[in-house]
């Protein structure tokens, strides 16, 4: 069996692709995974390092461009459909998945000409531009949320959606409790998404002045991006706090298991990870995220009581400070919080989409 997954360019389009790679091979010991992305993208880190095959297409972004970078995707597609033809007359996969992103569009486009059974899955409660565009080729869309139907029912095929939850890659889910006999200190994980947030980087630095008190009852793991990893660590280290500074962690999951709270931006993968490990988290949405979905993913958590939601316009050092000791001084309603973190996730999202994307090929 052959499985061709496209697109990435960020964490939220990829992860979801690793976690169903990685569960197609569990189901289906020996099937082969292709991703095809771009070489702008973050999957040319990550997967190597998950021990997939990688090709590249050459295509840009359109969302957000303007003048020459908008023509220079506009002559970029030809080389795109060509190199995707290429890819999938040299695979011949059984089945190819969109997952988002640059690298969606010409896979997807050329596999619907030469009629390859196909499937998009989307994270976000307000799909990207490439799987709305797309939504009338494949056979099945894999949704997170119910409200996404909106956005495919009059153009997706009868009966081909289907509202699973968002992937999550089973090394997250399968780490277990957080480690006993820790130092007894709180550990709290700071992410900014795949790539880091500047924004989020300084707010932590001014928060210090605020968690002074606390630098001997905590312990932080922050995810920074590679351009910021330097000047943090030397910020926390020379303040006295216990940091562990890292430009990505790899693998994740261990960080997730030793968090006790989770400072972080709120995109779909992030939000599906925190509910399917049962973390409480203060949740900062990246302001430009398309349509604001970043917003209501935050917003969702935070009504069902399993997050607290600080807008970037309101963020400051203060605030955050006061969010993190507030909730670490009430160990209690830190646990209410990850029981309802917990009753919102999916952890079984990959096994039924892949389980579905059997049945639809008769393997």
């Amino acid at each position: 069996m052959r499985i061709v997954i496209a697109g990435g360019g960020t964490g939220g389009h990829l992860f979801p692709g690793v976690a169903l790679a990685h569960e197609f091979q569990r189901q289906r010991p020996g099937a082969g995974v292709l991703f095809v992305g771009t070489a702008r993208g973050l999957e040319t880190k990550i997967i190597p390092r998950e021990g997939f095959d990688l090709r590249l297409v050459p295509i840009g972004g359109w969302v957000g461009k303007v003048g020459w970078r908008k023509m220079k995707t506009l002559l970029e597609i030809p080389a795109g459909l060509w190199r995707s033809w290429r890819i999938l007359r040299e695979v011949r996969p059984d089945l190819v998945i969109g997952v988002g992103g640059y690298a969606s569009g010409p896979i997807m486009a050329m596999a619907a000409v030469m009629r390859l059974a196909r499937v998009l899955v989307e994270p976000n409660a307000v799909p990207g531009l490439t799987n709305r565009i797309l939504g009338s080729w494949v056979d099945r869309i894999y949704l997170s949320f119910e409200e996404t139907r909106n956005w495919f029912k009059d153009r997706a095929k009868p009966g081909s959606i289907r509202v699973f939850g968002n992937p999550v890659r089973r090394d997250i889910l399968g780490m277990g409790d957080r480690p006993s006999g820790k130092s007894g200190k709180a550990t709290v994980l700071v992410m900014g998404g795949s790539q880091g947030s500047r924004a989020i980087n300084r707010v932590m630095m001014e928060a210090l002045t605020g968690l002074d008190a606390w630098k001997t009852k905590i312990r932080i793991i922050h995810q920074s991006g590679e351009k910021d990893a330097g000047w943090l660590q030397e910020g926390y280290t020379g303040r006295g706090f216990d940091a562990v500074v890292s430009p990505f962690l790899a693998p994740v999951s261990e960080a997730y298991r030793a968090a006790d709270l989770v400072v972080c931006r709120s995109g779909a993968t992030t939000v599906a990870e925190l509910t399917a490990r049962g973390l409480p988290a203060i949740l900062i949405p990246f302001p430009f995220a398309t349509h604001g979905h970043q917003e209501k993913n935050a917003r969702a958590l935070a009504e069902a009581g399993a997050a607290e939601v600080i807008l970037e316009r309101d963020l400051t050092g203060e605030r955050m400070a006061g969010s993190i000791t507030t909730l670490l001084t009430h160990p209690g309603r830190l646990d209410q919080m990850a029981e309802r973190s917990r009753r919102l996730g999916r952890p079984e999202a990959a096994e039924k989409i892949v389980a579905d994307c059997l049945q639809l090929i008769g393997a």
